[in-house]
């Protein structure tokens, strides 16, 4: 077969690339193009540690073609940095401890940050409900929570 020709923006960047018709969005992203922050955890949309998003909506990159994002807005985690500067998430992470090997942190710092996009006052209930498909097999997800949460205070006291 012949590779596909794929004209995206990711992370705000025009870009362009080829890929197989069966290569999924996360190999693209890891092996053509070097972004290797979203991990593969499962392969199978169970653990959310692949997660982007695809014009604004969260998706597990390991179940979406590559292919697929012709014409779309990638955003992942590489993206949420502005330069030397944090992103209010990954500041609160480190702040509140909420990391420990870092295979799911960057697809949970990519949901929740979907989230607080969505609901920029979200309870700890709606917190837990939006990361429960990121499974983390090092903590208790309880620092990860209060990190979300503090995150979601500081942005609404900055904006």
């Amino acid at each position: 077969m012949s590779q596909i020709h794929v004209t995206t923006t990711i992370n705000g960047d025009a870009t362009e690339f080829l890929c197989e018709p069966e290569e999924t969005l996360l190999d693209v992203l890891r092996d053509r193009l070097g972004l290797t922050g979203s991990k593969e955890g499962c392969g199978t949309g169970d653990c959310g540690a692949c997660s982007v998003t695809v014009d604004g909506r969260l998706v597990c990159s390991c179940l979406m073609l590559g292919a697929e994002a012709q014409g779309a807005r990638v955003e992942t985690i590489e993206g949420m940095a502005d330069g030397d500067d944090l992103h209010p998430l990954q500041q609160t992470f480190l702040d509140h401890a909420g990391l420990q090997c870092g295979i799911c942190t960057p697809g949970i710092l990519v949901a929740a940050k979907s989230l607080l996009e969505r609901n920029p006052a979200p309870s700890e209930e709606e917190v837990r409900y939006w990361l429960a498909g990121n499974l983390c097999r090092c903590t208790g997800y309880d620092k990860i929570v209060r990190a979300v949460m503090a995150a979601a205070d500081d942005m609404r006291r900055a904006s």
